[in-house]
């Protein structure tokens, strides 16, 4: 212990106590020692007072770069497609009989009455409930969350559109008051909490705060019940209660290549309009004109041209721009590595560049394909699964369903989620790969189909559909798969 010490340890001994344990935490640790090449950083506090500063900010950013700029509309359009897919998540219901056994019976129903809700779920009829969830997906990665209320029943001015009376209204985040707060009750950010920082209801605006004709209108806010909201975000801190953008740690990034495209566009535009001067020669060889004045001379060009009216001692010189520019495509490709690493996708998706070997793409795809899963599997428990419960309550209440007797009712709302399939890279080999699986028991069949997408009922139902068919017809299927006319091989047989 220094002079120093000893003397604010005799004025203060806690102080003097807090300076010997800082000056071992950076005896411990070199990354906490400031020097001229390494600054101390600080968190901002808790994950809700950075959201609280910079989450209004990021998600404007945001919305900005998916309107303006290529590359991040194009990571949204990847997480979509691959989160939900084209035809949104599957739903393959398992309503199980007393002795254990699924009801097809019952999911048939079940499955034939979601279709029918499929087409019409939102409350806006807009969208189907495969684009409902994809632009649920959108808005969830481009603000960092999404909410939406369940409207069941009889509900002012709203006509639900299917047989089961329930719809989706999705939310953006500017309806929920990011400024909101009370101590009594409790809430944060708009959202109320209890003891526990369990959300018990969202503070709503009645219409958006950003449409300038309802702004108004839109101060006013309603209590609405958790129970009633579906509120998917993306959290990175305990205790977390609003979500941040995908590309909240990846806006440098983008703003800096596309300042960096924008530079070399001007360049190379710049260099593709020619740029040229005359070298004059000896002084002697040009004419003073009139009044000691020199000529003016307009010189036109064009594509292909033979230019003869230079003067004695004259040539034509061009500006050299090194464009276009040897370091534009590895700096590009750095930058996009990066982003791909943040935001999910993988850079040959971003980029749109395909190569290697089978193997390293299949690593690639199997890698990448594990954050999509990841997302897709946080996406159904958010979303998905709580809106087929309340659907096959609402269901069940309206009269379109009868449960039979020997069902178990805490099983009638079960249902297996099926998340897109991983494309095939080669669909010879993964093909070959299902068929060992099956065969040597390491998966199921109905395994295998849910893996590609599908529903194995669906799947069942359309084989039988379609041996039917063919037997109708007096079609026949060899073992190689082609089709033979039935009648006609008797007939040559006969003959």
């Amino acid at each position: 212990m220094n002079a120093i010490d000893r003397a604010i340890a005799y004025i203060s001994p806690s102080h003097a106590l807090e300076r010997a344990r800082a000056r071992r935490v950076l005896a411990a640790y070199e990354a906490a020692k400031p020097d001229r090449l390494h600054k101390n950083r600080r968190d901002a506090g808790s994950g809700n007072d950075a959201v609280l500063r910079a989450g209004l900010s990021l998600r404007q950013q945001a919305r900005h770069l998916e309107q303006n700029y290529d590359i991040a509309l194009g990571v949204l359009n990847i997480l979509c497609n691959n989160i939900v897919g084209a035809n949104g998540i599957g739903v393959e219901p398992q309503p199980r009989r007393s002795d254990g056994s699924i009801s097809n019976e019952l999911s048939r129903d079940l499955l034939k009455l979601w279709g029918d809700w499929s087409k019409r779920p939102d409350v806006t009829w807009q969208h189907d409930r495969a684009s409902m969830e994809r632009m649920a997906v959108r808005t969830w990665m481009r603000d960092g969350e999404v909410f939406a209320q369940i409207v069941e029943g009889l509900s002012p001015f709203i006509d639900h559109g299917t047989k089961v009376p329930m719809s989706i209204e999705l939310l953006e985040a500017d309806y929920v008051p990011m400024d909101k707060a009370s101590l009594s009750p409790v809430i944060q950010q708009g959202i109320e909490i209890n003891a526990w920082g369990r959300p018990v209801a969202y503070h709503i605006h009645k219409s958006n705060p950003s449409e300038g004709g309802l702004r108004s209108f839109a101060i006013e806010t309603k209590r609405v019940t958790a129970d009633r909201i579906l509120h998917i975000a993306n959290r990175h801190r305990i205790r977390q209660l609003r979500g941040v953008s995908v590309f909240a740690s990846v806006l440098n990034r983008f703003d800096n290549l596309k300042d960096y495209e924008e530079s070399e566009q001007i360049a190379a535009k710049v260099a593709a309009s020619m740029a040229a001067y005359i070298r004059k020669g000896a002084p002697d060889a040009y004419d003073a004109g009139i009044d000691g004045q020199q000529e003016q001379r307009q010189m036109k060009f064009r594509a292909g041209m033979i230019f003869d009216d230079l003067r004695p001692g004259e040539e034509i010189g061009t500006i050299d721009t090194n464009r276009p520019n040897p370091n534009l495509e590895s700096y590009r490709s750095g930058q996009l590595k990066a982003i791909a690493a943040a935001t999910g996708p993988s850079f040959s998706s971003i980029a749109k560049t395909y190569e290697g070997s089978y193997s390293s793409q299949r690593q690639e795809l199997v890698e990448v394909w594990g954050v999509y899963r990841a997302l897709s599997s946080e996406f159904v428990a958010r979303f998905c699964q709580p809106v087929y419960e309340r659907f096959v309550r609402m269901a069940i209440l309206s009269g379109q369903i009868t449960v039979p007797a020997d069902i178990i009712l805490d099983s009638v709302d079960d249902a297996i989620f099926i998340p897109p399939e991983m494309p095939w890279i080669d669909p010879l080999k993964e093909v070959e790969a299902f068929a060992l699986q099956e065969d040597r028991a390491y998966s199921s069949g109905p395994e295998i189909i849910r893996r590609r997408g599908r529903n194995p009922i669906d799947m069942l139902d359309q084989q039988a559909r379609w041996l039917e068919e063919k037997r109708r017809r007096g079609l026949e299927t060899n073992q190689s798969g082609s089709r033979t006319n039935a009648r006609s091989a008797d007939q040559q047989q006969s003959q």
